[in-house]
């Protein structure tokens, strides 16, 4: 049962929307929310733990890890805009969000998943640097260069997702204001409108192609390079360390990226998927990353395993 009404609103756009959680699951989201808690937590505190590591410790202040810090600060902001909220939806039956809470949300959300993929862009290409032209690592990337690139990765994910607000704001809702998911997004949202939201989906396809898509494109090309010069190296031992490296990175960069693009293209094509899936997947894009990134770039690297370890030990 939903905690609160909403007003039957007679104005173009509604006073606030209902967020449903996960429709046809109602009577297990307490249940559900146990495991979404725990992870949620263990993002928080391995990003917390990584970015306390990096910022305290001058050794490193290195372009690799820098990246690193960026990265941590992305998945702190990204799990953070939608689990709290959602958490409120399972355990308080707090379904009720504003409509210009809901922009807010959907706005962050789109926001922070752009950014997070540049920055993503940028390890591939910090990593491509430091293996395939290994001469040149500190000259190319040094502290301006990586400053530019950040600013560049912020800049690009706020003008590039500040017009989802402004197709929302077009679209009349002629009273409708229950949102059959956990959180706001474009297209969950557009999809109440009692009008065409074909400019909705064109603009939403173009983002996800040719910003997404294309660094989805230049991450795989980044690490085929990579591969490539591993493959030419003699020492069999350095090939299986860098394998396992960048095996490990794929790993999480597909988790990042295939349930975003699975509940992207589900908005628009896949109306025979369970909604119950698509709403797990869209979450677990959110939620997953932030858990893992911190693990396989963080605890992977020996001087951040190192460091923790002295933290563990009571070390300085």
């Amino acid at each position: 049962m939903l905690s609160t009404s909403v007003p039957n609103d007679t104005a173009p756009h509604p006073s606030a929307f209902i967020l449903l959680g996960i429709p046809g699951m109602q009577d297990q989201h307490v249940w559900i929310a146990i495991p979404f808690c725990s992870m949620y937590i263990l993002a928080l505190l391995g990003n917390g733990t990584i970015l306390y590591i990096i910022m305290t410790d001058t050794a490193l202040h290195e372009p690799m890890y820098l990246f690193l810090c960026l990265l941590s600060i992305t998945d702190l902001v990204l799990c953070s805009t939608t689990l709290p909220k959602m958490l409120t939806i399972f355990w308080l039956e707090s379904h009720i969000i504003s409509y210009r809470g809901c922009l807010t949300q959907m706005f962050f959300v789109h926001a922070v998943f752009a950014t997070e993929s540049a920055v993503l862009l940028a390890m591939a290409f910090d990593r491509y640097v430091a293996i395939c032209r290994p001469l040149h690592y500190t000259a190319i990337l040094n502290a301006t260069m990586i400053g530019k690139i950040g600013l560049a990765g912020v800049v690009r994910g706020l003008l590039f997702v500040f017009p989802f607000v402004i197709l929302i704001e077009r679209l009349p809702f002629c009273g409708h204001h229950i949102i059959p998911h956990t959180y706001c997004e474009h297209m969950g949202i557009a999809k109440l409108a009692c009008a065409s939201i074909k400019p909705n989906t064109i603009y939403g396809l173009t983002v996800a192609l040719s910003i997404t898509g294309m660094d989805v494109v230049l991450i795989a090309t980044s690490y085929v390079l990579i591969l490539r010069t591993v493959l030419s190296l003699p020492s069999k031992d350095a090939q299986f360390r860098a394998f396992s490296t960048c095996g490990a990175h794929i790993c999480v960069i597909l988790v990042f990226y295939i349930p975003a693009f699975f509940s992207f293209f589900t908005h628009r094509f896949g109306h025979q998927v369970p909604p119950q899936i698509h709403i797990v997947l869209a979450n677990l894009y959110l939620l997953v990353p932030p858990v893992l990134n911190p693990l396989v770039y963080g605890i992977n690297t020996k001087q951040i395993r190192l460091r923790i370890f002295d933290i563990f030990m009571g070390r300085r």
